[in-house]
């Protein structure tokens, strides 16, 4: 928050007030959003959802990597900065270096331990990569973050 109790522009995430932060109050909401119950049909969605994009989009050039599917061949707007995970598949133009497909297995993981409740996470977790826990744990350098 700024001084004047506005939300600040440098925490873009956090202008909501910290959601996330707000509902671990309820701490067994956590135990059943994160049960693997919940959270695998997530992924198993997000999953699906991002392969028909990733697949309509890049003209179904869609290949495996580890437990990635790769859909590059993406126009640039169908994803955000070099490339996105969503679930298992990784959308991107040509942005496939090995160094950065190790970075999107662990976003993958991430998927699958949280499923959409990844989403609400992420997001909360703010824009900066270097502040964000998820980029962290996936490795900047890994992503191109901090060139």
């Amino acid at each position: 928050m700024a001084i004047d109790g506005s939300p600040s522009a440098e925490a873009p995430g956090r202008a909501s007030g910290g959601i996330v932060r707000r509902l671990r109050r309820l701490g067994w909401l956590r135990g059943i959003v994160l049960s693997p119950v919940v959270a695998r049909p997530g992924f198993w969605f997000a999953t699906a959802c991002a392969w028909v994009w990733g697949g309509v989009l890049g003209r179904f050039r869609l290949r495996r990597s580890g437990g990635l599917v790769v859909a590059s061949g993406l126009p640039s707007w169908a994803y955000g900065r070099g490339g996105t995970t969503v679930g298992a598949v990784y959308l991107t133009t040509d942005n496939t270096s090995a160094r950065v497909l190790e970075h999107e297995a662990v976003h993958c993981a991430q998927w699958k331990k949280y499923g959409l409740a990844f989403i609400p996470l992420y997001l909360d977790a703010g824009r900066d990569a270097t502040l964000n826990r998820f980029e962290v744990q996936a490795g900047l350098a890994k992503g191109g973050y901090g060139r």
